[in-house]
């Protein structure tokens, strides 16, 4: 049994196509299976070395290692073998239609109520007509005849799968430049690669009725590959999550203090009966199962993954995080903050709260209140009773209680509305630090 992930190198990973990997390399690992990086590199206008090397980055976060890696540029000879014997079979045969021409024969399909897949008007081309394109100046383009009839497959997610061939155009298989396409490379990899199951999204199932046909033209045995394709993802309106990707990038997600742990928990539970919890990669591992995902398409919930995200900080301990706290960090600070940070990315910013410089909020009309709460403000050391006394203190001097007592002290303090215990904010802050921060807010 070996999987692959085949990603291009035409930009940075996102969470589409994250979650293929993740469900790869966990299938993989659950069954003893092999895991293939196959850089699907052939375009190699937009190929680029720093995207291949985000891609490997953003799977070494995640914890998906691979057993192989190759690259689709250094098998060209390969599939200009394949190109070769498809071409003598006569399956793969010459066009030389325009974009236009192509353009105008769908618009005229569609007025005549025709679907508008391609007429195969090229399969006519008599060697003299050949000859004159060529010698006009026309390179040909190559397309793969299909057969007739269907290829259907037992799939693993979906269930029971046919595509009709007959109602497919001809794909074109090699560019007019000889660039050959995804369709015809991946198939000859996965041949000679010796992949035995494939997983993919559901926009790939009229493409796996088409490689099917090619594998069976090639010699190749069909019934060797085992497919699973999952449903697309959406955004939480139903929308097209494609839109979104730029924002969605895994490097995005971890330069904002996403944990690996959580992604790869959400990714390979979303659209599930599982629900997704956090999880270590083994327990993601042990209990990724394809039967339990549903035919639907899935919805991409980030307040759903923050969420996530912020359970597994908050079950962390000082010793797992220290690495990623700030320089002086203690573990009063971790244990204050951690049950209010969704993502890593804002420990940084309590940790400004405590030991650095705030903006001041504007509060001088509680002026003579903040007064009062530096007058009343415990003399150090602090304990952990500290805040109590104070608070209690400040309740019978002013008569307040509630919201009117604790907000202007929390913002004078902090500059926020809501977060972490003050009770555990403020022996971390000092004395001087406090009576400063509410002369500062009260002349604001």
């Amino acid at each position: 049994m070996k999987l692959r992930f085949a990603p291009s190198p035409t930009g940075y990973l996102h969470v589409g196509n994250a979650r293929l990997a993740i469900a790869n390399a966990l299938y993989a690992r659950r069954h003893g299976a092999r895991f293939l990086l196959r850089i699907d590199d052939t375009d190699r206008e937009r190929s680029k070395p720093e995207y291949e090397q985000g891609i490997k980055t953003d799977l070494e976060w995640l914890g998906l290692g691979w057993d192989e890696i190759a690259h689709q540029s250094d098998r060209l000879d390969r599939y200009a073998l394949a190109i070769e014997a498809l071409k003598a079979s006569g399956r793969l045969y010459p066009c030389f239609e325009s974009e236009h021409e192509l353009a105008a024969k769908r618009e005229a399909r569609l007025k005549a109520r025709k679907p508008p897949i391609y007429d195969r008007a090229m399969l006519r081309l008599t060697p003299e007509q050949r000859e004159r394109a060529e010698a006009n100046g026309k390179t040909p383009y190559w397309r793969f005849r299909l057969s007739d009839g269907h290829k259907s497959w037992n799939d693993l997610v979906m269930g029971d799968l046919s595509v009709k061939l007959t109602a497919i155009s001809d794909p074109v298989l090699v560019r007019a430049d000889g660039t050959v396409l995804y369709t015809l490379a991946s198939v000859v990899d996965d041949m000679e690669m010796g992949v035995s199951h494939i997983i993919r999204g559901e926009d790939h199932i009229t493409n796996t009725g088409v490689q099917l046909d090619i594998i069976e033209a090639l010699g190749g045995r069909p019934g060797h590959f085992s497919f699973a394709h999952l449903p697309l993802l959406l955004d939480e309106g139903g929308g097209k999550l494609s839109k979104r990707f730029d924002a969605l990038s895994l490097r995005a997600l971890r330069h904002d203090g996403m944990e690996p742990q959580s992604l790869v928990s959400y990714l390979s539970r979303i659209g599930s009966s599982d629900d997704p919890v956090p999880m270590t990669l083994e327990q993601s591992i042990a209990s990724y199962d394809l039967s339990h995902m549903s035919r639907s398409a899935a919805r991409f919930d980030m307040t759903h993954l923050l969420g996530l995200n912020r359970r597994l900080l908050h079950g962390l301990a000082f010793e797992d995080v220290r690495a990623r706290l700030p320089e002086g960090a203690t573990e009063a600070f971790w244990e204050t903050i951690r049950g209010n940070v969704d993502l890593t990315g804002e420990i940084a910013f309590w940790w400004e709260v405590v030991q650095g410089e705030i903006a001041s909020p504007s509060l001088s009309h509680e002026a003579a209140f903040l007064e009062e709460a530096r007058e009343t403000l415990p003399p150090e050391p602090w304990n952990g009773e500290s805040w109590k006394l104070w608070i209690e203190a400040l309740k019978q001097r002013s008569g307040r209680k509630g919201k009117a007592l604790f907000l202007p002290i929390r913002l004078a303090l902090t500059g926020e509305e809501a977060g972490p215990e003050l009770h555990g904010l403020m022996p971390l802050m000092g004395r001087e630090r406090v009576l400063r921060r509410l002369r500062d807010a009260a002349r604001a």
